[in-house]
């Protein structure tokens, strides 16, 4: 599921995120660190997203992207990698979650894993109801009309500026009428 929604939306970082918990919950631990860079990179420099607007109460925040970058690369055996990343965390973080950077570089130190954030179980994509009742096709168009000429002797099909007008020729047949 998560493969078909950023095959669609290919710059949704939340999807990434997902997806790299995922692969590290089934030890492919090379697929979730590339889940995770790509989550950090669509983020764009932004240090959170708010999914609120989409229908997702969740907001991703920078750091726990690192941060989970950080544990598949403990999962790798790249200690120096993950202690890089967690600094680099420790910049992006909020003011009141340095105890957990803490924390972390401490067990990275001792070499112990680091278990990965992730959005809230049981949290799903739920848009508005007005947003989906409005996903109802709509006809900009309007319904096709033909439009035929009264004028006898007019053969022409299609759209031109106006023609210049001959005596008589526009006057409407007596049959026409009826």
């Amino acid at each position: 599921a998560f493969d078909k929604t950023v095959a669609k939306d290919k710059s949704l970082a939340v999807g990434f995120f997902q997806r790299g918990f995922v692969h590290l919950q089934l030890e492919m631990y090379e697929e979730a660190l590339s889940d995770y860079q790509l989550a950090f990179s669509h983020l764009r420099q932004n240090p959170f997203i708010d999914y609120k607007q989409l229908g997702l109460r969740h907001i991703l925040y920078a750091w726990e992207v690192l941060y989970s970058t950080a544990a598949a690369q403990c999962r790798l055996q790249r200690w120096q990698e993950a202690r890089a990343t967690l600094d680099k965390a420790a910049v992006w973080r909020p003011e009141g979650r340095t105890a957990i950077l803490a924390l972390a570089l401490q067990r990275v130190q001792d070499r112990l894993f680091l278990e990965p954030m992730q959005v809230p179980p049981g949290e799903f994509f739920r848009p508005r109801k007005k947003e989906v009742e409005q996903l109802d096709s709509k006809d900009f168009l309007g319904k096709p009309k033909v439009i035929s000429s009264i004028i006898p002797n007019d053969e022409y099909i299609g759209f031109e500026p106006l023609r210049p007008q001959k005596q008589g020729f526009y006057e409407p047949r007596a049959d026409a009428l009826r």
